[in-house]
């Protein structure tokens, strides 16, 4: 093992260097991989099979953004995509071809620009969440619900979808005729649920035309309102306002608008809850391959972010890490999608099928490995009296 491979400091000198041979690249990254216990051309299901030797300076000259596009367009397979990237998480080999040009860019273009602005809020609606009511209806559990699952006591993805929605309502303290503002609604299936099981009144916003359309279908003859607008534009008082996979799109430039935007609009008493993947550092640059290819402005907000933006304004009631939940339900959604693939190919073309199958795969492996969390937070006005959050 190559000494300068645990200084990460000097590893931006050597990938320069490196770069300018591509033998000289071939050999560093196979050096990296087998410290992640991974073998070029091995017989293990998480070895890598490399189709097209560019591949290895492409990986170190762009990093993250490299080595998913490269495998997008075919210059490499893993038998087991999600214990590969696992593996590459858990060594810690990402902090090592951290500084590639792409990230940098992106670093200097969330310094200077808000990435998660009212005028830029449509775009991941547009690319992703409109890409085919269908897609999801057979990739998602039968409520389609698009965020973490909560296994505990169950076995299939439908009752560990239902399960976290009762473990929301739950800490909500849900009960008849309360109104609550859902940011970030999705199709539906917070709502719907919440009004047929706990009788409350519910207003949805979301920025996908797809999912409005589905929501209002779904929940047809409910006490249920869903608008097409961002979350920004919420107007009204709750005694609960709920986010349910919306901040993962907010930005650090608005976390402080976000609260502003949930201590104005709950009620005297009221409670509010966030549900979302979470980092393990502060971070203010998008990571490039899932800027460019999933989520348009996503980023992960850290624990220290979000208190920083709640200081003054809440109570932390309570905080719940269900991150290694995370894991399962995206090996559902990719068993899912692998399986109807059949009736979308020809619509989506493998280009796409290899786009998903590298998003599922590589954020199951994050979960896994612990890279990412996922938080469930339960929140009140400073001074109000402690809600019932109760977990079981």
């Amino acid at each position: 093992m190559s000494p300068v491979l645990d200084r990460p400091a000097d590893a931006w000198r050597t990938l320069r260097r490196v770069l300018k041979n591509d033998e000289a690249s071939e050999t560093y990254v196979r050096e990296l991989l087998s410290r992640a216990g991974i073998t070029v051309g091995g017989d293990a299901p998480h070895d890598l099979a490399v189709h097209d030797k560019r591949f290895y300076t492409r990986v170190l000259r762009d990093g993250s953004l490299g080595f998913g596009e490269s495998y997008v367009e075919g210059w490499w397979d893993s038998a087991a995509l999600d214990q590969t990237i696992t593996k590459i998480l858990a060594a810690r080999l990402d902090a090592l071809v951290r500084e590639s040009w792409p990230m940098l860019a992106h670093v200097i273009r969330a310094k200077v620009l808000n990435l998660q602005s009212v005028v830029r809020a449509f775009e991941v609606g547009e690319k992703h969440y409109d890409v085919g009511n269908d897609l999801y209806e057979a990739m998602l559990d039968r409520r389609m619900l698009y965020t973490c699952a909560y296994w505990k006591d169950t076995s299939t993805l439908d009752e560990a979808q239902e399960a976290k929605l009762d473990l929301v309502c739950r800490k909500l303290a849900l009960r008849p005729g309360m109104k609550v503002l859902d940011l970030g609604c999705g199709w539906g299936g917070f709502a719907k649920f919440a009004a047929e099981s706990y009788g409350a009144e519910v207003v949805g916003y979301t920025v996908s035309k797809e999912q409005v359309a589905l929501a209002r279908t779904r929940c047809a003859g409910l006490p249920v309102q869903i608008h097409l607008a961002d979350y920004r534009e919420a107007r009204g008082t709750y005694d609960a306002v709920v986010s349910i996979g919306l901040m993962e799109h907010v930005g650090y430039k608005n976390y402080v608008t976000y609260m502003e935007l949930v201590e104005r609009c709950l009620a005297p008493g009221g409670v509010a809850f966030i549900h979302t993947i979470g980092g393990n550092k502060s971070e203010t640059a998008v990571e490039p391959w899932f800027h460019k290819y999933i989520f348009s402005g996503a980023l992960l907000p850290s624990i220290a972010q979000l208190g920083a933006a709640m200081e003054e304004r809440f109570s932390l009631e309570d905080l719940h890490n269900i991150g290694p939940h995370y894991d399962p339900t995206l090996m559902s959604w990719h068993a899912n999608f692998e399986a109807a693939w059949p009736r979308f190919a020809d619509k989506y073309g493998e280009r796409f099928r290899r786009i998903w199958r590298y998003y599922l795969l590589s954020s199951a492996a994050g979960a896994r490995a612990r890279y990412c969390q996922l938080y469930q937070i339960v929140m009140t006005r400073i001074g109000t009296p402690a809600p019932d959050c109760r977990r079981s």
